[in-house]
């Protein structure tokens, strides 16, 4: 029997593909690749991109004017919470809308999701390059029927939940090229992915369920990136799981990548750093400052903890490749940590950050265990008696190891981190402090506990306040001094030339003359500093016009008690 198509016999001809996005610099890949799959039927299918941070009324408002006949929201656990509450509204202000849902979030329980959701049509679980375009043509063309597209989960007429059966992925070559206008992510991130999948089998990640690893061709690999390069956009975003998981490849793209630098574009990598060959690090070693960073998942470096959550890694080679790659001094190197782990306690997770804070990594990226819906973590959560938030994102709450009064520990740690060390704002002052501690975690752990005893967790503080509530800890712990206040104010110039010195800043006016005749000699475009040292004054110059890659600090030298420049 022939299906019908909606309720009105109405032909349906527009559809409308909504992202709702962390921040506005991010875009979606997904909405983008299904709209490039859909080739001729793209002049009736438009992206609709949003953040959270909008107001549901808002984005609802939008969609209106837009008048979709099927929208279709890609979801995922930042933005779920915000899509079910649009999907309930939706149906009441377009009531002849068809509504359709696809992304990790509902692929993995979808029939579950239906029911939750009676005013969902369907959901396209897995991947949607291969089914989307045949769902386009029965929308747009009404052509076929439903239940002979793969990986669908839809209501039928009558209201009854169907599934169709899954389908082998496509190609990694048939995969569609979404960025063919780039007028289109103007001041966003772009994401580019060359490989599907994951060689590891670790418990916590949804990658680990695609047992395969699907590679895009090489060929078709670099054609693309030229693309962005010949555009000179500031980052590619690569979302491969294991950019380094074919040694061959790898070396070929990183040799490509670094013939055809562009001065400006920077190319970022997750990797798993235990398996770099050194091949690959003599290419990185190379490289222009700045023209590749990359993203390490320590996640724990206790043993049992490893093991337990099914990761291969050999820590102590891990640790030798990141100390090489900081040794080059040209590479941007961001490591992860997990709280929440099976067999981590606060004193396994306080050594796990110990060691992975030696590693000097550019950021260390403290976050929490989230118990992803088909992940091997959500089959094992009872056994470590894991409990986690209902709803997105599945967060850690309490497990055998952590009470929840831990786990807020870990998020006061976490906030400082992000504040004191991943700012890089504070790197000459926290280097002199941790002189001063025998771990590292002690002393964001103490600090965040000053936070909180003193009402100052939660609060939007300026830069300057920062450094005021650290000298305020500091002198609470006898740790004050005229060497903290000195790379405080170096930490402070090394950013920006402020318009106003802070309080703990020494008075320059004894020197006046000396910096007016340096101010004539260098330029206006730098500031220079005066440290009083035993020997006697120490000019620093920060010359804003030059910085530092990487870091985007002010190119800084000293010029000596006269003001004459020393050599390096």
């Amino acid at each position: 029997m022939k299906e019908k198509r909606n309720r009105k016999g109405k032909s349906m001809k527009k559809i409308l593909l909504v992202a709702i996005n962390a921040k506005y610099i991010h875009s979606n890949l997904a909405v983008y690749s299904l709209k490039a799959a859909a080739g001729k039927y793209g002049n009736q299918i438009e992206i609709a991109e949003y953040t959270i941070n909008q107001q549901p009324d808002q984005i609802l408002g939008d969609i209106y004017r837009r008048k979709p006949d099927v929208a279709a929201f890609s979801c995922y656990i930042w933005n779920g919470k915000l899509i079910g509450e649009l999907m309930q509204e939706l149906p009441k202000i377009l009531p002849h809308t068809e509504i359709w849902a696809g992304g990790p979030e509902v692929s993995y329980d979808a029939e579950k999701f239906l029911k939750k959701h009676p005013e969902i049509r369907g959901v396209m679980r897995a991947e949607g390059e291969g089914n989307f375009p045949k769902l386009a043509s029965y929308y747009i063309e009404e052509t076929g029927v439903l239940s002979e597209i793969e990986n669908l989960t839809y209501r039928d007429m009558d209201g009854n939940i169907c599934e169709t059966p899954w389908a082998e992925p496509i190609s990694m070559d048939e995969m569609p090229f979404a960025y063919e206008n780039l007028h289109d992510f103007e001041h966003k991130i772009i994401y580019y992915e060359s490989s599907r999948g994951c060689p590891f089998r670790c418990s916590y990640c949804l990658s680990s369920i695609d047992k395969r690893v699907r590679f895009r061709s090489l060929a078709l690999v670099k054609k693309e990136l030229q693309v962005f390069l010949d555009a000179r956009v500031p980052q590619v975003k690569f979302v491969d799981r294991t950019f380094n998981c074919n040694p061959r490849r790898t070396v070929e793209l990183l040799n490509w990548i670094q013939e055809h630098d562009n001065g400006v574009t920077n190319f970022h990598f997750e990797i798993a750093a235990d398996i770099t060959t050194e091949e690959e690090l003599a290419i990185m070693e190379q490289m222009r400052p700045g023209l590749i960073q990359l993203e390490i998942g320590v996640q724990s470096t206790n043993p049992k903890t490893v093991e337990a959550i099914h990761r291969t890694m050999d820590l102590t080679k891990l640790a030798e490749v990141v100390s090489r790659v900081k040794g080059f001094g040209n590479i941007h190197q961001h490591l992860d940590l997990i709280a929440g782990l099976p067999y981590e306690n606060l004193e396994s997770f306080q050594k796990s950050f110990d060691d992975v804070y030696g590693m000097q990594p550019d950021q260390l990226q403290l976050g929490f265990l989230k118990v992803l819906k088909g992940s091997g973590m959500k089959e094992d959560a009872d056994g470590y008696e894991i409990r986690y938030h209902e709803h997105a994102p599945y967060e850690v709450l309490t497990t055998r190891w952590l009470n929840y009064g831990e786990v807020l520990t870990l998020k006061g740690v976490e906030e400082m981190v992000e504040v004191y060390y991943n700012s890089r704002q504070f790197d000459r002052t926290i280097a002199h402090i941790m002189e001063q501690y025998d771990s590292p975690y002690r002393f964001f752990l103490e600090l965040s506990e000053y936070y909180e005893r003193k009402g100052l967790s939660g609060i939007g503080h300026s830069r300057i306040a920062r450094y005021e509530i650290l000298r305020a800890f500091l002198e609470e712990k006898k740790l004050s001094g005229p060497d903290n206040d000195q790379c405080m104010v170096l930490d402070l110039y090394a950013r920006e030339n402020l318009k106003s010195r802070p309080a703990f800043a020494p008075d320059l006016s004894p020197y006046k003359e000396e910096l007016k005749n340096l101010t004539r000699d260098y330029g206006r475009q730098v500031h220079v500093e005066v440290l009083e040292k035993a020997s006697g004054p120490e000019y620093v110059m920060f010359d804003y016009r030059k910085r530092d890659p990487l870091t985007g600090e002010a190119w800084m030298e000293v010029l000596g008690g006269t003001g004459e420049r020393h050599d390096g």
